[in-house]
């Protein structure tokens, strides 16, 4: 008897399904998820055995209601309602649980913020209950909006970092990148710039690991907003212009229809008026094809200002008084307060006195409402923050006690294991020794055979010590000594001696560079140099070395920069790295010609920094490129100034940058220049906050 009733049941539902369905196309456009989501759907209804306790659906339904939530907020409410009595009789938790979230969203769009909250509340404790960590990220994460639109801060901060506690746990960097932005508006309604920068920048970085330029786009289109209100706007144009390319290749309306509202209000603040106008009505065009209140208070308002400043006050009126209803149909105080202020300015001008007043009241009772709501927020924001540490020390120290307890336990299965090893040790004990007498007869003649090549290296070494110090230095050296004999002498007048003391100090210098690389590569071929890593500053060291050569550039008139970051961290051997980028910038200076350009760079990677060290020279064919680093010769290549060197230098640099765990290579394009860059690793447990 209950079977055609529960068929009955079933019609009802397809009708009601088809009608809702059939409603739905209009928003979908050329969106290929949304229109894949509900063909999808429409496939299993016609299929032979259907059934609306088939989780699959149950899942299809919510994918869809999430998808449409800014095209049609009717239809999301039906998809989340039946999304809840579907999965109630198929006692599915997880989509009951995915229906609240939806449902939440719905009454949060029409600004009902308890209702909002009872649903995610709801749904919150359906994840704790069955472990849904992934719907908890997300529930958490519409709660917190959800207080931030209600004006509480300090809550809306709160579950933000357990959310965000959750994301990092789970290594989830998209839901990472979502919270941290949405901390970062938090402190930019506190007119907390700083601290909003800070944030975005740590997003920025995130959204670099995830490569998607579409979560880079809203990132950037959020950011340009920001600098509109922070009254810098090259930097909010550079960041809308870029989001608006990709929005526009794939297409995705909401975002878009934001972006034009932001370029609007860009050329609003510049008073370029009729773009800015163009901009909004783009964005009001866009708006025709999405559900989405909120965003449109800010379009409207922006639009009636710009239409009161060029005069067409009617328009003015209208787009206002939208504005107006919408944010009182929704509870949002600034938006109430913001238009409360533009009416006031366009009655005023109509010289309508008395409803100017009333506006005018209306906007200064909500400006030193939200101002008295603003401090207490500021300090509920300190102190939330402040709350949330303490909790999180607490649980840590917690932590540390029942690992204190596991290391016990573990120490006594050490011993028991160290008993099991003794004994098997004993048992094998002869078996060993012989492996253990036969390993070490392989280590001697290992090493006998290491100490011959050793003692090949070294004769060859000091071959190349006396080979330098005769061609290098003898040369200098008795040309100095000539001299300073003639003078003594008197064969040379005091005023031709002092002719001679550029040259004498261009060979001095000489001298010195190529005995302090002459030492260092010595030392490292015949003892064995010790590399001692520290965390140092880059930038220090380059800055150094740009004014031990600033002589040798001007000279040549060569100009040096350096854009290496003053917050450049590396973990190496402060006079190893020193001797690497003294050598560089050496011969970059001796290979380019006047008038030339020699550029250090340092880009930062997930575990290290690459250094490139550019110059304007000379350039070198590609059988010099590849022979750079492969053999280590001494052979020296005289500069565009006939400068000499010892060839120590690049065969110095690969030994110093490989004892700090790095990579050298090079690129050069004959008589265009060319560029060396090296690898140096960051300091291991360093921490730079965003600034």
């Amino acid at each position: 008897m209950e079977t055609p009733v529960l068929s009955c049941r079933i019609i009802r539902f397809l009708i009601l399904a088809v009608v809702c369905l059939g409603s739905l196309a209009s928003s979908f456009g050329a969106d290929p998820s949304r229109k894949s989501l509900l063909v999808e759907i429409r496939a299993m209804e016609r299929m032979d055995g259907f059934s609306v306790k088939d989780t699959a659906y149950i899942n299809r339904l919510v994918d869809l209601a999430g998808a449409i939530r800014y095209y049609n907020s009717d239809s999301l409410y039906t998809l989340a309602s039946q999304t809840i009595e579907y999965s109630k009789k198929a006692r599915y938790d997880k989509g009951e649980c995915r229906g609240y979230l939806r449902m939440g969203d719905y009454f949060s769009d029409r600004g009902a913020n308890d209702k909002a909250l009872d649903y995610y509340r709801m749904g919150l404790e359906m994840t704790r209950e069955h472990d849904f960590e992934e719907l908890r990220l997300k529930i958490l994460s519409n709660m917190a909006g959800e207080f931030g639109y209600k004006g509480d801060y300090g809550s809306a901060l709160n579950h933000y970092l357990e959310a965000l506690e959750l994301a990092e746990a789970d290594e989830n960097l998209l839901m990472q990148s979502i919270i941290n932005e949405n901390i970062a508006n938090l402190y930019g309604e506190q007119k907390d710039y700083e601290q909003c920068l800070a944030y975005y920048k740590k997003v920025k970085r995130i959204n670099k690991s995830i490569g998607n330029e579409i979560i880079e786009a809203e990132t950037l289109s959020n950011l340009a907003s920001l600098y509109a209100d922070m009254g810098q706007l090259e930097y909010a144009m550079f960041n809308v212009n870029q989001s608006i390319d990709v929005f526009e290749h794939h297409r995705i309306l909401d975002w878009l229809a934001f972006a034009y509202e932001t370029k609007g209000k860009i050329y609003l603040k510049e008073h370029n008026y009729k773009w800015a106008l163009y901009w909004y009505n783009q964005s009001e065009m866009l708006h025709g094809q999405i559900d989405d209140d909120r965003s449109r208070i800010d379009l409207l308002n922006g639009m009636a200002k710009a239409h009161l400043a060029k005069g067409n006050d009617s328009l003015a009126t209208h787009y206002a008084n939208v504005a107006f209803d919408l944010s009182k149909k929704i509870n949002s105080r600034d938006g109430t307060r913001d238009c409360a202020q533009t009416l006031y300015r366009v009655y005023r001008k109509n010289e309508d006195y008395a409803t100017a007043l009333a506006y005018h009241e209306l906007f200064q009772q909500l400006s030193d409402s939200l101002s008295k709501t603003e401090n207490q927020q500021s300090l509920n924001l300190h102190k939330a923050k402040t709350h949330y540490e303490q909790q999180k020390a607490a649980l840590i120290a917690a932590s540390d006690l029942e690992l204190s307890r596991q290391k016990r336990y573990i120490r006594i299965g050490w011993v028991l294991l160290f008993i099991v090893l003794v004994i098997l040790y004993l048992v094998f004990r002869s078996k060993k020794l012989q492996k253990r007498l036969t390993e070490e007869l392989r280590e001697k003649k290992d090493i006998l055979e290491r100490r011959k090549e050793e003692l090949v290296a070294n004769n060859e070494t000091k071959t190349k010590l006396f080979s330098i110090i005769g061609h290098d230095l003898r040369g200098p050296i008795g040309a100095l000594k000539g001299l300073l004999d003639m003078f003594r002498d008197g064969e040379v007048s005091p005023q031709e001696f002092k002719s001679f003391i550029p040259k004498l100090r261009a060979d001095v210098d000489h001298i010195h560079f190529t005995l302090n690389n002459l030492l260092s590569w010595g030392h490292s071929q015949l003892n064995g140099s010790v590399t001692k890593p520290a965390s140092i500053s880059l930038a220090g060291i380059v800055q150094e070395n740009l004014n031990l050569l600033a002589e040798q550039a001007q000279k040549k008139s060569i100009r040096m920069v350096s854009e290496v970051d003053e917050n450049t961290l590396i973990w190496a051997d402060p006079n190893q790295v020193d001797i690497v980028v003294r050598n560089l910038i050496s011969n970059a200076l001796k290979f380019t010609p006047h008038n030339g350009m020699v550029t250090i760079k340092a880009t930062e990677e997930n575990r290290h920094w690459e250094i490139a060290i550019r110059d304007t020279g000379v350039g070198m064919d590609r059988v010099t490129l590849e022979r750079l680093f492969k053999d280590k010769n001494t052979s020296s290549t005289y500069g565009t100034d006939n400068e000499k060197g010892t060839g120590l230098g690049l065969s110095l640099c690969s030994e110093m940058v490989e004892k700090n765990k790095g990579k050298i290579w090079a690129e050069s394009i004959p008589r265009k220049g060319s560029t060396f860059y090296f690898t140096l690793p960051k300091p291991a447990n360093s921490f730079i906050q965003a600034v």
